[in-house]
């Protein structure tokens, strides 16, 4: 499976000068809403993704993301592994587990985003439910931006910069590596250009 030229084929892989949800600038964004407006790819990317991590003997019991942009990724995995789906999100600015969702104690959980930068949001959804008193056996994503090693992938990836638990596997479909920028070291700002948001938490 082409992972990029199904992105590119969706024009999910965007150029210009963008703002990602680690706060980091890009000159690429990856729009996976795009992709995943089309159920039988997203399934078939959610069924590839599952073949990944059984084949790698993780057991897991239910799949969590964090709201907005992992759920629609979350649930095809989901479904895909045949467990049950929850996610997490936002409120008052702090990741929470609400709309009845309950998690039980020792119940196996991978936490999966469309996309993994830094993995910011998914350590926050680990988080809350590992209070909760479930284990998070793995990070799942459809793509990883290169800033976290992946299962099987790249292994030369900027781990400073990574929030994942270190220990912990990250399942992917394909790495990809793009130049990335903190806000005050970015050249297309200096160049006066203006950051944009394309994804769930701006325009």
């Amino acid at each position: 499976m082409d992972i990029a030229k199904i992105y590119k084929d969706a024009n999910a892989l965007l150029e210009g000068h963008f703002l990602l949800s680690s706060g980091r600038h890009s000159p690429f964004y990856l729009q996976s809403a795009k992709v995943l407006e089309n159920p039988k790819v997203a399934e078939s990317l959610a069924k590839a993704l599952a073949e990944i991590i059984k084949n790698a003997k993780v057991e897991v019991d239910c799949i969590c993301s964090p709201a907005l942009g992992g759920i629609l990724a979350g649930y095809e995995l989901a479904r895909s592994l045949g467990v049950r789906f929850i996610f997490t999100e936002r409120v008052n600015g702090a990741m929470t587990l609400r709309r009845g969702f309950e998690v039980a104690q020792g119940e196996k959980i991978i936490v999966c985003e469309d996309i993994i930068t830094t993995g910011g949001s998914a350590m926050e959804s680990a988080q809350v439910v590992e209070k909760l008193g479930a284990k998070v056996v793995g990070y799942a994503a459809l793509a990883n931006r290169g800033i976290c090693n992946r299962f099987g992938g790249i292994q030369n990836a900027e781990t400073k910069e990574c929030k994942l638990a270190a220990h912990l596997p990250l399942f992917a479909l394909e790495d990809f590596v793009f130049e990335t920028f903190e806000a005050q070291d970015c050249p297309l700002c200096k160049q006066g250009s203006t950051a944009i948001k394309p994804g769930s938490r701006g325009n």
